[in-house]
């Protein structure tokens, strides 16, 4: 029999990365006794083999559990969501399932970018948020002044803040009443049509495709037809169920309720995040709003070193697609690296991820280009079109506008290094928006910028500046007019396609001299000059030269009259003048792989 709507709490766990989400969940577990003390492992939802590794949330984990407070038994639907600012749409699409949500904070580290980002789309999606403190048995914690940052920052109640430690247990019992109490019980009608809220799906190779789904109204059960609105197909539903935290069957669902179903579904493209599930006998009327797609916001090209796995790495960039809807894909060929795919990512993190799960489960050895974002342009004839690489570029006589994509970046930092900070703004390209203080000793510092100028290494350098104290978070606000360029790199005066790059005009030469000199390096010496040149348009903006090989052709000339070796020296220079007009330039991989790495 299916949890009545007043006693179901559905919530998820927001926090910066590391502040204990996944910690707490497991004391969740164990404290209702969904699993027992030889069951739980530490981080138990993060099922996959990375997430252990990483220490981190790569994908949203539902379970639920049961709770009984004040002798009635409730139904608590969790959530645990990614820290991680590339994965802030699987933060978004969990929100949409809930009523609160539970925002950590760690009692030494404090309010970071990400606590505030997660906690504004919380606020924006109508959630009740319960302000929980974390970490509060650590030796060095200190709560009160984390309390009213919390204060500062979110306007939060400093008497609301709850105070726990997921890592003993202390103060859970209080938290998991406050959600009952703080949370209101879902809406809907479980007698109205059926309208539950696709947030999440996977591929099981035996199943096929699993639905994640919040039901908003009506029941859902065995064998009844289900339609998804979007696509309008029609499915007979094989099995239902929850999670606890393994898949656990049931009968039906009913409204307010979190599930999963499985339906036949062979084709996870046949399946839309943010799609509504109805009854195909009895639809409702009006479908759910649904989410904005994921737009990838980095691209860069994935090659196999060995051209025969090129089918094997199809395959896996097929599967990992069937678990990551935000993932896309597409073949192409390069010059310098053969058939591979260029790929469209969420951000660093995911790219790097995505590589790791490519090579640890396919045994696959993979070569990475360069990441670049996506572009756009206005043609004089008035078409817009966006540019995923530079070899989409039209040619300059085309372009009336060339746009770049801008994140509104959020910096939180000690004070003190609120100038240098200033300063790796400005050498990007930031322009300055506000300041805001928390305390006396820690300030959020916000900017435009260019993503490009975010993604290659802004964060590596935001720690070293702030010594390991500052986080960031980032979001996209739209493309803006600039000064850019596509940079050709010309090896023996042809255009090597794999190495052209997009780039502000400003930086153009520097960027272009470092390549050139690191392919110097890389390329063997003929017997002929080789000239490499960095240029924009057909103006050559940095070069370097590869001197010749010279055999000595006066070796065996002992003494004897000069006009002798002028001969031999001048027929020596017609040659080479030969060689150098008929002459192949052969540029090796690993050059390629040399260039790749060190623009990155």
């Amino acid at each position: 029999m299916p949890t009545p709507t007043t006693n179901i709490r559905n919530f998820c766990i927001i926090a910066h990365i590391d502040h204990g989400k996944s910690t707490l969940a497991d004391q969740f577990l164990l404290k209702t006794g969904t699993l027992s003390e030889r069951e739980i492992k530490a981080q138990t939802l993060d099922s996959m083999d990375l997430e252990r590794e990483r220490g981190i949330t790569i994908r949203m984990h539902p379970v639920t559990i049961y709770y009984e407070h004040k002798g009635v038994k409730y139904e608590l639907n969790l959530i645990d969501t990614p820290g991680h600012v590339d994965f802030n749409y699987e933060v978004s699409r969990s929100l949409a399932a809930c009523e609160g949500a539970i925002l950590l904070a760690d009692a030494f580290q404090g309010v970071q970018a990400q606590t505030v980002a997660n906690a504004f789309l919380a606020m924006e999606a109508n959630l009740k948020i319960i302000p929980t403190l974390n970490k509060i048995d650590l030796p060095h914690a200190r709560p009160d002044f984390v309390i009213s940052e919390m204060e500062q920052a979110l306007m939060i109640n400093p008497e609301e803040v709850l105070r726990v430690s997921a890592k003993t247990g202390q103060g859970v019992d209080e938290l998991m009443a406050a959600i009952i109490d703080r949370v209101p019980p879902p809406p809907g009608d479980p007698s109205a049509p059926l309208k539950a809220l696709i947030y999440n799906s996977h591929f099981d190779t035996y199943k096929g495709v699993v639905v994640y789904i919040r039901l908003m109204d009506g029941h859902i059960k065995l064998g009844q037809k289900i339609r998804l609105m979007r696509t309008g197909r029609e499915y007979t539903i094989t099995e239902i169920g929850q999670f606890r935290p393994e898949m656990h069957k049931c009968d039906e669902l009913s409204a307010g309720q979190v599930g999963y179903f499985t339906a036949n579904i062979k084709n996870i493209e046949f399946v839309n995040i943010g799609d509504t599930v109805t009854d195909a006998a009895n639809p409702t009327a009006e479908p759910l709003p649904g989410y904005k797609e994921p737009k990838p916001m980095v691209y860069s090209g994935l090659y196999p070193v060995n051209n025969n796995d090129f089918e094997d790495l199809r395959e896996a960039l097929g599967k990992l697609k069937l678990n990551d809807s935000s993932f896309t894909f597409q073949p192409e060929v390069s010059d310098g690296l053969g058939f591979g795919f260029r790929c469209g990512f969420l951000g660093m993190l995911h790219r790097e991820i995505i590589q790791q799960r490519l090579e640890k489960d396919c045994n696959l050895n993979l070569v990475q280009t360069a990441p670049n974002v996506t572009y756009e342009i206005l043609k004089k004839n008035g078409e817009v079109i966006a540019v995923h690489g530079p070899q989409e570029v039209p040619d300059a006589g085309q372009i009336q506008e060339f746009r770049e994509p801008i994140v509104r970046i959020s910096f939180l930092i000690p004070a003190s290094n609120i100038g240098d900070m200033m300063g790796l703004c400005t050498e990007r390209r930031g322009t300055f928006v506000r300041t805001e203080y928390l305390s006396p000793q820690r300030v959020i510092l916000v900017y435009e910028m260019p993503l490009a100028e975010v993604i290659y290494d802004l964060y590596d350098k935001l720690k070293s500046v702030t010594h390991g104290y500052g986080t960031m978070d980032y979001e996209f606000i739209g493309f803006k007019p600039a000064d850019l360029v596509k940079l050709d790199i010309l090896v023996h005066g042809q255009k090597v396609d794999a190495l052209s790059i997009i780039v502000h005009r400003s930086n153009a030469e520097r960027r272009g001299r470092a390549i050139l000199k690191k392919l110097r390096e890389e390329i063997d010496r003929h017997l002929f000059e080789v000239a490499l040149q960095a240029a924009i348009g057909s103006r050559v903006v940095a070069r370097e030269n590869i001197a010749a090989l010279r055999k000595n052709v006066t070796a065996k000339c002992y003494g004897g009259d000069i006009t002798r070796k002028r001969k031999l020296w001048a027929k020596q220079a017609e040659g080479k003048k030969r060689m150098k007009q008929i002459g192949q330039v052969e540029v090796p991989q690993e050059a390629f792989l040399a260039v790749l790495e060190s623009d990155e």
